[in-house]
């Protein structure tokens, strides 16, 4: 693999602060995106006491090229405890703001909408004050699921458009763009009260002008918040990183995404979809909105 240039170096956790969520995440049977997907600032939010919980998983019914979760054609049935362990993961990190992801779960026939409503459900009844971010997948474009989710009423509701319509095929070919950007418009459409928020990798092949092309398409469906950052290469079986995108060019896109309508853009060489995303309880208290009104 290509030696990353310096700006994508990071410090040494304090394994003391890692430690501890490592354990009640191992004492609970909870999986993290942090771990499965190799997240580089696993450190610097496990030493936060923030953690992005990955349910369904950890197996995936999708074998993304850029993804380092697991493929399993047939995973596992649901665990209906689950809920009730992330929401007491939650209640003892003491967390503020969670974020909720999950694997493509294609088998389901609602994709596993049923399950982020149910630890919704959990983390509300135990934590009434922690603010939820849900991070979901695609649902094959079924929309009535979608709607399950969206009347749980999440804070956040997140998914990521990952790339450019060019280069879908090769680095998301289960996925389709249009079926992104129409998620994201029913998602605001339907519950104007939500946040909506997506994110980018770079460093695949995409041009400057194809970024701000899907950073128009997005903000041209309400799209709130948006995360751009740099794709590394999980190991030798995954997609090759074209480039290492300097951090001037990341400064460049939050700029630009600033002056068309973006309530906030993370954009840094380190940034991943729920990097700092506790910084959303500020905005919403810059930017409040009441539910069900725009």
């Amino acid at each position: 693999m290509t030696v990353k240039p310096a700006w994508l170096r990071v410090k040494a956790p304090q394994w003391e602060r890692v430690g501890n969520v490592k354990e009640i995440l191992r004492d609970l049977a909870l999986n993290t995106v942090c771990e499965e997907a190799s997240c580089p600032n696993i450190g610097e939010c496990f030493n936060a006491g923030t953690a992005t919980f990955l349910i369904m998983g950890p197996a995936c019914t999708r074998a993304c090229p850029y993804c380092d979760i697991d493929f399993e054609k047939k995973p596992k049935p649901l665990d209906l405890t689950e809920p009730d362990r992330l929401a007491e993961a939650v209640r003892r990190l003491k967390l503020n703001h969670v974020v909720i992801t999950s694997v493509n779960r294609d088998d389901l026939p609602d994709g596993g909408a049923s399950q982020f409503v149910r630890c919704i459900t959990a983390i509300r009844t135990t934590s009434p004050q922690t603010t939820i971010e849900v991070l979901i997948p695609d649902l094959c474009g079924n929309w009535n699921a979608l709607e399950i989710i969206l009347q749980a009423q999440p804070e956040v509701l997140n998914h990521n458009i990952e790339t450019v319509p060019r280069l879908y095929r090769r680095v998301r070919p289960q996925g389709n763009y249009d079926r992104t950007i129409e998620l994201l418009k029913r998602s605001r459409a339907s519950t104007p009260g939500i946040y909506t928020k997506s994110g980018l990798m770079v460093g695949l092949g995409e041009t400057d002008a194809e970024i701000r092309d899907v950073m128009a398409d997005l903000r041209a469906v309400d799209c709130d918040i948006l995360t751009i950052g740099q794709y590394l290469q999980p190991s030798q079986k995954h997609l090759q990183v074209n480039a290492f995108i300097p951090p001037e060019q990341f400064a460049a896109w939050q700029e630009f995404g600033e002056s068309i309508g973006f309530l906030q853009v993370v954009s840094s060489p380190l940034t991943r979809s729920s990097y700092h995303a506790e910084e959303v309880r500020e905005l919403m208290q810059r930017y409040p909105r009441t539910k069900g009104e725009e």
